[in-house]
């Protein structure tokens, strides 16, 4: 049984690469769903409710080693598990 209380509220933006300045770390140690277009993704990077996207990771690399990131656009819904 998880405890809703103890949760944060999940911001409109966020992201999971550390160095970003929209990654909070607290919201980390709980499980975080997000839906786009009703469907329900798990290869999500970042997200931004207010403007309607998320990126997720190709298959292709940049010059750092890090993964190209697309942007999908739709009706995004972060939740809890």
């Amino acid at each position: 049984m998880t405890d809703t209380t103890a949760q944060p509220a999940l911001p409109d933006r966020l992201s999971v690469n550390p160095r970003s300045p929209h990654h909070v770390a607290a919201i980390f140690e709980h499980d975080v769903g997000i839906r786009v277009n009703g469907k329900e993704r798990f290869d999500v990077e970042e997200y931004c409710i207010s403007e309607g996207w998320v990126k997720v990771p190709s298959k292709s690399l940049d010059r750092r080693g890090q993964p190209l990131l697309l942007t999908i656009k739709g009706t995004v819904e972060a939740f809890y598990r």
